[in-house]
């Protein structure tokens, strides 16, 4: 399977498939939040100052923003006041003293929705532009975007809690192929464009060649090969973990500039980080 990413142009990742390995995702996750207890709810998670109630209840609230897309959507634009670290905190005030119960039925319903209006709109054929921090992009790359944040916050939740994150190489691939191009694209705001070829391994893995010509590229070609996690890398450019061991092999400068995203979501604002 190979995967195009770029952002002039069309992308090449087959949203109905993505649709599908979403779906999974959320029904794996939801299955381990069946089992959670009030100390699991109230357990820490990655995220700072988070619970996993509170990881939970924000996957609900992009859920419910995600049912409302429509074109030219601004909610995740930082020209528009979008800024990750400080507008989801504002988003939960909405939902303070639900209970777990309550946050998991909202996150089924909120979940069952978001699937249908983007099965809908597949099925119409529609397409248009939304707004993201970097750039304006078919609403469907949105739609990854989204996936990548679930997948990031159930590790988020489950790995603090010393769990197995029941992921699959389709997630992990999606995850890490999103990963990697929108941490380029914000290089590519700052200046700092990256055209590098990273072989990685493990569940998800394969060939991801980043290149900067008229925008920002990501092709990818899954293969099974040897190389650093793309799990790991995934939450390393997320700024979930440290970046040496995984993108030691990488340039100095490549490095860097790949990690302007981490270093932005681990640089406090007020009201705090995310």
């Amino acid at each position: 399977m190979t995967l195009l990413l770029q952002t002039k142009g069309e992308c090449d990742f087959g949203p109905g498939h993505l649709l599908d390995v979403f779906s999974q995702q959320r029904q794996r996750f939801v299955t381990v939040l069946r089992g959670f207890g009030p100390g699991d709810w109230a357990a820490p998670t990655r995220c700072a100052e988070w619970s996993a109630q509170d990881v939970v209840r924000h996957l609900c609230d992009t859920n419910m923003r995600a049912i409302a897309v429509e074109p030219d959507d601004r909610t995740l634009d930082i020209s528009a006041g979008y800024d990750p670290r400080v507008t989801p905190r504002q988003w939960l005030t909405a939902s303070v003293g639900e209970s777990p119960g309550a946050t998991l039925s909202r996150f089924l319903v909120t979940t069952q929705g978001r699937f249908a209006a983007d099965r809908a709109r597949l099925a119409q054929g529609r397409e248009f532009d939304v707004r993201m921090p970097f750039g304006p992009v078919d609403w469907t790359v949105r739609m990854l975007h989204g996936f990548w944040d679930s997948w990031l916050h159930e590790r988020d939740v489950l790995l603090a809690q010393g769990r197995e994150h029941p992921t699959d190489s389709d997630s992990t691939g999606y995850a890490t192929a999103y990963g990697l191009f929108v941490a380029a694209a914000v290089a590519s705001v700052f200046g700092d464009p990256v055209t590098e070829k990273l072989i990685l391994g493990g569940d998800g893995g394969g060939v991801f060649d980043l290149g900067n010509r008229d925008g920002v590229t990501l092709t990818v070609t899954r293969v099974t090969t040897a190389g650093p996690s793309a799990a790991q890398v995934t939450d390393a450019l997320a700024g979930r973990a440290p970046a040496a061991g995984v993108l030691g092999d990488l340039p100095a400068g490549s490095r860097t500039a790949l990690l302007y995203m981490a270093d932005f979501f681990n640089t406090p604002a007020e009201p705090g980080p995310v």
